[in-house]
């Protein structure tokens, strides 16, 4: 007989041609008349009956395929035969077999395989179908896991960020502003420098100090900036020897007086309130726990092609979204390197800014929890910052904070569901653990069941979970778009650079979420392996520059 998954009833040229080529080689293909899917789970021995014997007397059949199942084992099969037996015989019916039916013996239509000759292929054979069915099953569970977990961490994340939004804080304008120093790292920075300060001087936060730090650049970057702002009383534009952003950034605190800090990256511009919005938030309000952090909200401003616009979902969907509900369990893990506020005094209590990592604002980060501060999100206060506008740089840049997230995972392992670090070793460090270097590595298994599964189908070979593949793939994309959607709803306040006009973010962009969704998760696959591969080598990464292109447009007086 044809396998379970062909044609019972074959009518195409690709249902036919198999047939007719065992014909060919001296087979007889025998077909079934009466299937009463025996074999599907928790079918009982009644409705096993019923199905054969309204079959025959819908179809008048002749010939029954039972399976080796029926139930949990085959007892439901079993427990059904001599009733169909007794049914057929009390109506006329002879049970004979296809030998018999051909008036031949057993081993004339079904000779023995000599098992000298065969053996090896039968063995062959049975590896290959067990290893088929024992990996499709494992896939389909993965499939399923990783589809569950997803699904599950995108309802708790908005769950809490809808709590942190309904919660936020309405403040007043702070009538104290204490002394401020931003520092500014750079590195090959002569295209994007002079920019940033400017508009670190247009803020309207009064109190304010700036250092920029040139941590060696081979070009002209230091010049640049220092003949520009040689004569601003409030710049001080300092230069080091190459070191790394977190060598920069300590010797910028190094040369600072005041107890807040601000730290941004040479490529980013801010929003003229920034500064004013992160030190609000170092109100701990009644809480015993200090302020030790602020971050900022991150968005992209150099939206020019698919890339960039790519990292703009991303940076609101994704980035900008987890800080918000992780403000509430006070286990933000990374304050951006693009803008984030601290107290110089807990900075320092941590050690500084430490170059064992590529990920020192995250490392920091983490070490300020370890050290009992707050670490809080501030949505309003604004930054727009140059992306990668190149797939080889875009590249580079999410290799380096894969590669540093890893190693700063790995530098405070021992906080890992440690209730002694309250939610940032029972939340934080697991989400990072699971989320970022585990699940990555099963999202692209989604997409290949979900193909594998379709292609399968449509040589007519259907899975027998093709229909729960493809709806629990379809509840993940539409959970998926629609916190996306809460996400992009958040966001829609401020002005767009350019222009200083308020703008909605425009929820037409959520139809670059399925492709960008799809080619990240082959992208973040290929990202982690490839930091997995680096950690097990114990090679060191460089902090590295990526060409900027000065493409953030000048961001407007708000």
């Amino acid at each position: 007989r044809a396998p379970y998954n062909a044609d019972s009833e074959p009518q195409t040229f690709e249902e036919l041609e198999p047939i007719s080529r065992s014909r060919s080689e001296n087979y007889l293909t025998v077909g079934e008349s009466i299937d009463p899917l025996d074999w599907q789970p928790n079918v009982t021995a009644d409705s096993i009956y019923a199905r054969v014997v309204r079959q025959v007397e819908d179809r008048n059949a002749s010939i029954i395929l039972l399976h080796d199942a029926g139930g949990n084992g085959r007892e439901a099969t079993v427990e059904a035969l001599p009733r169909i037996i007794s049914y057929f015989k009390k109506r006329g019916y002879n049970f004979t077999t296809v030998a018999g039916l051909m008036g031949k013996t057993m081993d004339a239509v079904m000779p023995p395989v000599p098992p000298s000759k065969d053996g090896w292929l039968v063995k062959l054979n049975f590896f290959f179908a067990e290893a088929t069915y024992w990996g499709s099953h494992f896939l389909f569970s993965l499939f399923f896991v990783g589809i569950f977990l997803s699904v599950g961490r995108i309802v708790f994340m908005a769950v809490l960020a809808a709590i942190q939004k309904k919660r936020e804080k309405s403040f007043s304008n702070a009538v104290d502003q204490p002394a401020v120093t931003v520092i500014v790292p750079g590195y090959n920075e002569e295209v994007n420098a002079v920019r940033t300060i400017q508009s670190l001087l247009q803020q309207d936060y009064l109190n304010l100090q700036v250092i920029f730090v040139d941590d060696g650049s081979r070009d002209n970057t230091f010049n640049v900036v220092n003949d520009f702002y040689r004569s601003t009383p409030n710049v001080q534009v300092l230069s080091k020897v190459n070191g790394g952003k977190a060598s920069a950034l300590n010797y910028g605190i190094s040369h600072s007086g005041t107890d807040f800090l601000v730290c941004i990256d040479a490529d980013t511009q801010l929003k003229s309130d920034a500064i004013t919005e992160l030190m609000k938030k170092f109100d701990s309000g009644n809480s015993i726990m200090q302020v030790g952090a602020v971050a900022g909200n991150v968005k992209v401003g150099n939206e020019i092609n698919m890339i960039t616009n790519w990292q703009s979902i991303e940076y609101i969907t994704s980035q900008n979204f987890d800080r918000r509900a992780f403000d509430l369990l006070n286990c933000i893990t990374v304050v951006p390197g693009a803008i984030g506020a601290f107290r110089k005094i807990a900075i320092l209590e941590a050690g500084g800014f430490t170059t064992d990592t590529l990920a020192e604002d995250c490392d920091l980060t983490m070490r300020l929890h370890r050290k009992g501060y707050q670490v809080r999100n501030c949505t309003t206060a604004i930054s727009y910052t140059e992306a990668p506008e190149t797939m080889s740089q875009f590249l580079k840049q999410r290799f380096r904070w894969s590669f540093g997230i890893m190693q700063s995972f790995w530098k405070h392992r021992d906080a890992l569901f440690n209730p002694r670090y309250k939610n940032f070793g029972m939340i934080a460090l697991p989400n990072i653990l699971i989320f970022q270097m585990m699940l990555p590595f099963l999202a692209p298994l989604a997409d290949l069941v979900l193909i594998l599964s379709l292609i399968a189908a449509g040589f007519g070979i259907i899975p027998p979970s093709l229909h729960q593949i493809i709806l629990y793939y379809l509840v993940f994309t539409l959970v998926d778009v629609a916190g996306a959607a809460i996400a992009f709803s958040f966001e829609n306040s401020g002005t767009i650079p350019g222009n200083g006009v308020q703008q909605h973010v425009k929820y037409s962009r959520l139809l670059w979420l399925l492709p960008q969704r799809f080619i990240y998760r082959q992208l973040m696959y290929y990202i982690l392996f490839k930091s997995f591969n680096r950690a097990l080598k114990g090679e060191l990464q460089g902090w590295g520059a990526l060409k900027r292109t000065g493409n953030v447009k000048r961001v407007a007086a708000v």
